[in-house]
């Protein structure tokens, strides 16, 4: 048995706990990250794309903005596509905030250079994770690593290892209730080598479904499809994927560039959340906690937010204030709950019910009204635009 003390243990090598762990070493404060994958695994996850702006000052304010900043697609708004028409929702003008397409990966790449350099201790790797004694003053971690058995004891656990990680759980479950939604349709998602065909990011609801045409860089595209729940990936050959984004995201005087797919998987649609991010001395960030359809952009955006108002806890924590760590999970899902609204909101409104016919035709028109008064409103867009753009840390 190896044993280590540390301040703050870290499940999870994902941004959260990467994050999180890099922001507590800045303010002086030690921890440990354990990972159950490997580092290789890890970089290679395709993941979320848009950082909200207060996403982008914060991995600025923490050194990590030099790539972010050379390499990152700033973006003034979206457009919005139906009934055969491409509006354009232009968040600068109407709010004066941008997003920046900056992929989940690449934010993950920053994080992991950065430990290396700085010789932070990060288990990857690591097998039978497990939590214990969370409800007391000094609860551990244990796991195997490289044949060894070893043990660390903290201060604090925090589970930033996904909706499936152990960490959420070990809380009892009489303590803690889950919401959760799972939505009817799932997106088809592909990478391709071919420069964008758009200079904004394009939400279209079409009465074949749902299609979005995003971007990684200047020279690769992301795309995707609104599928049935019971599709698999070998139902859906480059050809087919590629017709049916030119029949979706199709307007007159517009062409959509194709090229070589490099990556393609469906996921599915679901809404998640945990009533309490907090147990004893454990702590929840991330999709540990909450997880959001990826129709808003707020997946990666939520977690950093988390780790912002968890870092700075922790800081107040260690300097003698413990008021905002005791009002963390309230803090937290607090905010947590509009991200929900939102991100069920333009999922609704921009994805086709596979209903009966009676009801789906209903709600298709029922669609294009709010989509019709969403882009006639200066009001609505700046709702939309506060929102996406993201709600303060």
């Amino acid at each position: 048995m190896s044993p280590e003390n540390t301040r703050v243990a870290i499940i999870g090598a994902g941004p959260a706990g990467l994050l999180l762990s890099w922001a507590l070493r800045d303010a002086g404060i030690d921890s440990i990250v354990v990972e159950n994958r490997s580092q290789e695994y890890v970089l290679a996850r395709i993941r979320a794309g848009v950082l909200e702006q207060s996403a982008v000052e914060t991995l600025t304010r923490l050194g990590l903005g030099d790539r972010l900043a050379a390499e990152g697609l700033e973006h003034d708004g979206i457009y919005l596509q139906f009934a055969g028409e491409r509006h354009n929702i232009d968040f600068n003008t109407l709010i004066g905030r941008t997003v920046t397409v900056y992929g989940q990966q690449e934010v993950v790449k920053d994080l992991i250079k950065a430990h290396t350099d700085a010789g932070s201790t990060i288990y990857y790797e690591a097998a039978d994770v497990a939590v214990h004694d969370v409800e007391s003053t000094s609860p551990r971690v244990t796991f195997r690593h490289d044949g060894e058995a070893h043990e660390i004891t903290a201060d604090f656990i925090v589970g930033a290892d996904g909706f499936h990680g152990v960490c959420r759980a070990s809380i009892p479950p009489k303590a803690i209730t889950l919401y959760d939604r799972s939505y009817p349709f799932a997106w088809l998602g592909i990478l391709a080598d071919v420069p964008p065909s758009t200079d904004e990011l394009i939400y279209a609801l079409h009465e074949d479904g749902f299609a979005m045409h995003s971007m990684r860089s200047p020279q690769v595209s992301r795309l995707y499809l609104q599928v049935d729940t019971a599709d698999s990936i070998d139902q859906w050959p480059d050809e087919r994927i590629w017709e049916e984004l030119q029949t979706r995201l199709g307007v007159p005087g517009w062409t959509l560039h194709e090229g070589a797919v490099t990556d393609k998987s469906i996921t599915p649609m679901r809404s998640f959340v945990a009533s309490r991010l907090s147990y004893g001395n454990l702590f929840l960030t991330g999709d540990a906690g909450h997880i959001v359809p990826p129709t808003g952009a707020k997946g990666l955006n939520s977690a950093i937010a988390d780790v912002v108002l968890l870092g700075a806890a922790l800081v107040g924590h260690y300097a003698g204030d413990d008021a905002p760590l005791a009002g963390y999970g309230e803090a937290a899902l607090r905010r947590q709950w509009k991200v929900q609204q939102f991100s069920q909101s333009m999922t609704e409104m921009l994805h086709r019910n596979p209903g009966d016919l009676q009801s789906a035709a209903f709600d298709y028109r029922s669609q294009l009204g709010r989509l019709d008064y969403l882009t006639g409103s200066l009001l609505a867009q700046r709702e939309l635009a506060e929102q996406y753009t993201g709600l303060p840390f």
